[in-house]
């Protein structure tokens, strides 16, 4: 029987995330094969078989990324020997350089990493950022004019360029060289530039192809220091700067991104550059005073924000702690604090200028939680019901600061599971907004069906930016619920969770965490490792900080209970839990007053499919009628062989069959015609949960 009393089955319950679970199909005799083959455990050879390795040699490569041999920078870019020569000449005749980069933190750090390597170099180099309020992205006509009547003879575009066909033009009839450094998707009509470099221009398979805008500069910077003789000090300054970008600007941790990036990231922590080390001191300094009041719930006030060993950053301390403090500049303060703050040489002015990131950093986070407290009271008044039918939400509201809406997209698309455009008036005639995506929807393609009621948009499959006369917006919302409903179908719009294996809470020790870090940096193209335990109890529960649930939660095993601490932030709207739930997660190292423990980070739960126990002891009787959905079906337990299989039937005569333990089941006519299907997916988990209940009352 259930737990609980049929009559606590019936009651609502507050919603759970509303998530689908994907979970990889485990291949046990294939991963302890490949787990003799290259010395590692089978767990993390499961692992690496879910992200696409299937090969010794693949393994390898991945484990130990410097043992690829990289071909030469020169052989793939084809426009990088003239970039270098352009280069080489203007540093010799002391030509002015001037680099235009952009407002996030991949175009920040790589109008750094080019402006201390061309000045270390010996050149005469300055930059400009267009404004995010005013210009938007990219180089452009008044930038270019700027540039000419200050005398640069040489323009250094990066992290865009790529689509800038006008400026480019207006830059060359004014006699300047330009040289293109960018990584974004490649126009129809390049721009005419004395050179472009851009790993979408080389070949697919070379290691380079995945690098960011950052990643561009840092390429064209070592080049221009090897061959001018001038490593020396130059390149770890660059790597960090190039760890940096890479991570907080979301590029794939794979290929010669996660080599570098590993490099980087053990030598950060040490890094020469006052910026950095600024960045980290700034970034490090709430944990450190927590641990010394032996405050335990203050480290829960900002989720993910606290580095926790200094000594050995890992992608998530960039990514939670110092990414957002480069961008938080970039979406609501000024650039140039960023430039300075990771170009100069002095400590106590980088942590002036570390300090007023961090400020505005917490005005960013302000201003997230007010605009995502009002859009989602928007939606619930006024496009909740319509979800189903609609596909997508489209939202706009005065007042909002164009900065940050992008962050709050990314929030309701996680709490509502369809694709999301939101946007602000600029003006009484005009809106500019950002938009987020789901695996399914590709943004882009999006706003291309809508192209004549827009006025500039971008962007790619997960994301992109747009902006529209006021009149057009009721025409764009039709257009996008159109667009929506042709490529997305209802079981669509859940968010979606890919959990690559099932742990056993008695498993979960530092042993598991130490063969994880073989993974490591996990990132963009290789996920953290996410797990789940079925059927967990849930012990104690409370809600700490702004929104976090912290909570114990059992599992038992042999008449043994295993109990462990987790984490779940920004699920207070999901507070209280079910005392018995499915629970997916990543493993979290805690270091508390000098204690290390290793933690859950919930981030995926649901109701159990309680078949266990209906199985050890079938109900009497063991078969009933129920509807569900207005269709009418038939239940039943049966023998199969030695074990009792759960049958549901519906009224064209198909059946669901499963066994107890099994995620797999079988749906069909008859055994031989039938499919294998997951019957952890929620429309098979739902019918599963009603056939159940109707057995428990008929008993």
């Amino acid at each position: 029987m259930l737990d609980r009393p049929v009559s606590e089955l019936s009651k609502p319950r507050r919603r759970l995330p509303n998530q689908r679970w994907q979970i990889y199909l485990q291949k046990p005799e294939f991963a302890q094969n490949l787990a003799g083959l290259t010395n590692i455990s089978p767990i993390v050879s499961q692992l690496l078989i879910n992200r696409g390795m299937e090969t010794p040699e693949q393994v390898q490569a991945f484990l130990n990324p410097e043992s690829l041999i990289l071909p030469s920078p020169l052989e793939d870019f084809p426009d990088l020997a003239i970039s270098l020569e352009l280069l080489q000449n203007a540093i010799a005749s002391q030509t002015k350089i001037a680099i235009c980069g952009d407002y996030d933190a991949d175009g920040m750090t790589s109008t750094a990493l080019l402006l201390r390597s061309l000045r270390t170099l010996g050149a005469q180099v300055d930059y400009a950022i267009p404004s995010r309020m005013h210009e938007g992205y990219g180089i452009n006509k008044r930038i270019v004019e700027e540039f000419h009547s200050e005398g640069v003879g040489l323009i250094l575009t990066v992290d865009n360029g790529i689509s800038a066909f006008e400026p480019v033009a207006r830059a060359r009839e004014l006699g300047l060289a330009v040289i293109i450094t960018d990584h974004h998707d490649i126009p129809q009509k390049l721009p005419p530039a004395n050179a472009i470099l851009n790993p979408k221009l080389i070949a697919e398979s070379s290691p380079y192809r995945g690098v960011a805008g950052v990643g561009v500069a840092y390429i064209l910077a070592v080049s221009l220091a090897q061959q001018l003789g001038e490593t020396k000090g130059l390149i770890q300054p660059m790597l960090a700067l190039f760890t940096l970008g890479t991570i907080a600007d979301l590029a794939p941790l794979t290929g010669v991104n996660r080599r570098w990036v590993k490099r980087g990231l053990q030598h950060l922590p040490k890094s020469n550059l006052p910026g950095v080390r600024a960045l980290i001191q700034v970034g490090g300094v709430q944990t450190r005073e927590n641990e010394r009041a032996g405050g335990d719930e203050e480290k829960l006030q900002n989720p993910k924000s606290k580095i926790q060993n200094p000594k050995s950053l890992k992608p998530e301390d960039i990514g939670f702690r110092l990414g957002p403090r480069i961008n938080a500049i970039g979406r609501i303060g000024n650039p140039q604090t960023v430039i300075e703050l990771l170009t100069t040489d002095d400590i106590q002015v980088a942590l002036e200028l570390a300090k007023q990131c961090e400020q505005t950093n917490t005005s960013r986070q302000l201003m997230c939680e007010q605009i995502e407290q009002e859009a989602i009271a928007y939606v619930e008044t006024e496009f909740v019901t319509s979800l189903q039918k609609d596909r997508v939400l489209v939202v706009v509201q005065p007042n909002w600061h164009h900065g940050v809406i992008g962050i709050v997209a990314s929030r309701l698309v996680e709490r509502y599971g369809v694709p999301v455009f939101i946007g602000t008036y600029e003006d009484e005639k005009h809106i500019r907004g950002s938009a987020r995506g789901i695996p399914e929807f590709h943004v882009f393609e999006a706003l291309e069906y809508c192209h004549d009621l827009l006025g500039k948009f971008g962007g790619h499959k997960a994301a992109g930016g747009f902006s529209l006369p006021a009149e057009n917006l009721e025409m764009l919302r039709s257009r996008l619920i159109e667009f929506a409903n042709q490529c997305l179908e209802p079981q669509h719009l859940k968010p979606l969770l890919k959990i690559d294996a099932e742990v056993n809470l008695n498993h979960i020790n530092q042993q598991l965490y130490q063969q994880l870090n073989a993974l490591h940096p996990c990132g963009m193209d290789n996920p953290d490792p996410v797990f789940w335990t079925p059927n967990v109890q849930v012990v104690e529960q409370k809600i700490v900080g702004k929104g976090h649930i912290k909570l114990t939660i059992a599992q038992t095993i042999d008449n043994q209970q295993y109990k462990i601490k987790a984490i779940a932030w920004r699920w207070g709207d999901y507070f209280q839990l079910p005392l018995r739930v499915d629970v997916a997660y990543k493993l979290r190292e805690n270091y508390f007053n000098g204690n290390t423990t290793i933690e859950l980070e919930l981030i995926g739960v649901r109701l159990p499919i309680q078949l266990q126990q209906f199985f050890a002891s079938p109900p009497t009787p063991s078969s009933t009628t129920f509807e569900y959905n207005q269709r009418h079906y038939t239940c039943g337990f049966y023998k199969n062989g030695i074990e009792a299989e759960l049958r549901i039937k519906n009224s064209e005569g198909k059946v669901l069959a499963m066994q107890p333990g099994h995620i797999i089941g079988l749906l069909g006519t008859n055994r031989q015609n039938a499919k294998e299907v997951d019957i952890s997916q929620q429309q098979y988990d739902n019918i599963i949960q009603a056939a159940l209940q109707a057995l428990s009352v008929k008993s």
